[in-house]
C-alpha cells in the first residue's frame, strides 16, 4: 500500500491523511477531518446519538482502528496515556504542519482548524509525501489580531484570558462560531468546517 491507497480508503470514513512520518523503524500516519463532510457523516453516527459522553473520541477511535485493523497497524490517539503521544512533534515532523505566529498548529489544508483524530504506527518506512509549504510565509497573519480580547499571540494562550471571554457578555460568537483567530485564517476559511462543528467543539472545551 502506499499513502495514495490508505488516503483514499480513509476518505471512505470522511477521515484524510494529515500527514506522516518516519519513527524510529516504523511509518506513522496521522489522521484528522475530511472536510467539507465530516460533521454531516458524524452527526449520523451511532455515538452523536447515544448521549454518553466524548462521542466524537467514541466515533473517532472506531473508525481508526478499523482502518488500523484493514492496514495491519496500531491506532494511536491523543488520549492515550499518560504519557502521551506526541502528536504535536509528529505534526511538526510530517512537513504539512507549523507553529503559527499565534504558536497553534498550522496545517497546509485544514489551517488553524486542524486536528488530528488519531494516528496510525505501520511497520515499515513507506515513501513520504513531498513537504508542503508553510502558509504562514507569504501570509499578513490576521490571526494575530483576531482574538477580541488578545488571548493568543506571539506568545502563547492566555487561557483565564480566554475562558472569561467564552464566559462573558461577548460569549456567542466565539462560542457559537468557533475560535476568532481559528476562523481569521485563511486557510481555515477554505476548509469547509461547519460552524456547528465548532460549536460543538467549544462546548466540549468549555461546558458551563
Amino acid at each position: 500500500m502506499t499513502l495514495v491507497d490508505l488516503t483514499r480508503e480513509a476518505r471512505t470514513l470522511q477521515l484524510d491523511v494529515f500527514g506522516a512520518l518516519h519513527d524510529g523503524p516504523d511509518t506513522i500516519v496521522l489522521l484528522g477531518p475530511l472536510e467539507p463532510g465530516f460533521w454531516a457523516r458524524f452527526t449520523e453516527s451511532a455515538e452523536y446519538a447515544d448521549g454518553l459522553p466524548d462521542p466524537m473520541d467514541r466515533w473517532s477511535k472506531c473508525a481508526i482502528t478499523d482502518l488500523a485493523n484493514r492496514w495491519a497497524g496500531q491506532a494511536i490517539f491523543p488520549s492515550d496515556g499518560p504519557p502521551y503521544p506526541p502528536f504535536f512533534d509528529w505534526a511538526l515532523r510530517s512537513g504539512r504542519a507549523w507553529q503559527s505566529p499565534v504558536t497553534l498548529l498550522v496545517h497546509d489544508t485544514a489551517g488553524l482548524w486542524v486536528s488530528y483524530r488519531g494516528a496510525i504506527r505501520l511497520t515499515g518506512h513507506m515513501d513520504l509525501q513531498t513537504a508542503a509549504t508553510c502558509p504562514c510565509n507569504d501570509c499578513p497573519a490576521p490571526c494575530r489580531s483576531a482574538c477580541p480580547v488578545g488571548a493568543l499571540g506571539s506568545n502563547g494562550y492566555d487561557i483565564t484570558t480566554c475562558l472569561a471571554h467564552l464566559n462573558g457578555d461577548d460569549s456567542t460568537d466565539c462560542m457559537g462560531s468557533g475560535c476568532a483567530a481559528r476562523r481569521a485564517c485563511p486557510v481555515s476559511q477554505n476548509y469547509g468546517r461547519l460552524a456547528a462543528q465548532s460549536a460543538f467543539h467549544m462546548k466540549a472545551f468549555n461546558p458551563t
